[in-house]
């Protein structure tokens, strides 16, 4: 429950979390840690300044770790730092409220009937 007295208090995990992308960056990130390559390819079609752009603001928030591996050929992994995993709660209960079935308008009009 919110407190009415600090409505704000969610205001910065919904400015964080807001946009598209930054959701499902999150949700293939909490399956472990991923190429910048990868992540790409399962956000198609993202732009990699997209891409870059939202995972910049997940590092800067200390959501998310790059690590830079300077090898032949280069490459760059992200994963959830704890703040980052201790955002999974909020997903599995987004989760299982999408999976809850849709009253239907009968339904509804019965719940009403019965008060």
């Amino acid at each position: 429950m919110i407190d009415p007295k600090c409505p704000d208090t969610i205001t910065p995990v919904i400015e964080l979390l807001e946009g598209k992308w930054t959701l499902l960056i999150l949700r293939d990130l909490f399956n472990g840690l991923h190429r910048f390559g990868e992540l790409r390819r399962s956000l198609h079609p993202i732009s990699p300044k997209t891409l870059t752009d939202r995972l910049r603001l997940l590092e800067e928030n200390h959501i998310v770790t790059r690590t830079i591996f300077s090898e032949v050929p280069l490459h760059v992994e992200y994963e959830l730092t704890d703040k980052g995993r201790r955002l999974q709660p909020i997903f599995a209960a987004m989760r299982e409220w999408a999976e809850q079935p849709c009253p239907t308008a009968h339904t509804a009009e019965l719940e009403e009937a019965k008060a």
